[in-house]
This record gives structure tokens, sequence and C-alpha cells, in this order.
């Protein structure tokens, strides 16, 4: 049974951070078949930049849907 996690990799470091996470859940993921599915989503700058809030009604509504996520440092200057 596939479990989704919405990747929230928020600004400042956070992208930074989480693209070394998901290179670990892949490896994980593929080595122990975990059956994971990773959607990716926006918040904090990167959703004001692309929605012109912090957090989209669309976003939350996926973080409603899923069955985990993960959250990303946001605070940019």
């Amino acid at each position: 049974m596939t479990k989704k996690v919405l990747v929230l990799p928020g600004d400042g470091i956070g992208p930074e951070i989480i693209a070394e996470a998901v290179k670990v859940i892949n490896l994980a993921n593929s080595k122990y078949s975990l059956d994971l599915e990773l959607v990716e989503g926006e918040l904090g700058g990167a959703a004001i930049d692309k929605h012109g809030v912090p957090l989209a009604d669309s976003t939350l509504e996926l973080a409603r849907e899923v069955d985990a996520v993960l959250l990303g440092a946001v605070g940019g200057p």
C-alpha cells in the first residue's frame, strides 16, 4: 500500500536540507521497498513567489490528504 509524503522544502536553508533528506528517503524506499510516493509543495517565501501567500489553500488541502509531511525550514531574510 503506497504511502504519500508531502515534501515542503520551505525557504532559506530548507530546500538545501530537504534535498538531502529526499535522497535518503529515496534510497531507503528503493532498498527496503517502502512504497513511498513523494509529492512536493511550496511553503513560505517560495509559496509567496508562486501563489502570493505563504501557504496556499491547495497545499493545505494536499497536506490533509497525505500520510506524512516533511517540512523544511521557513523564514527567509
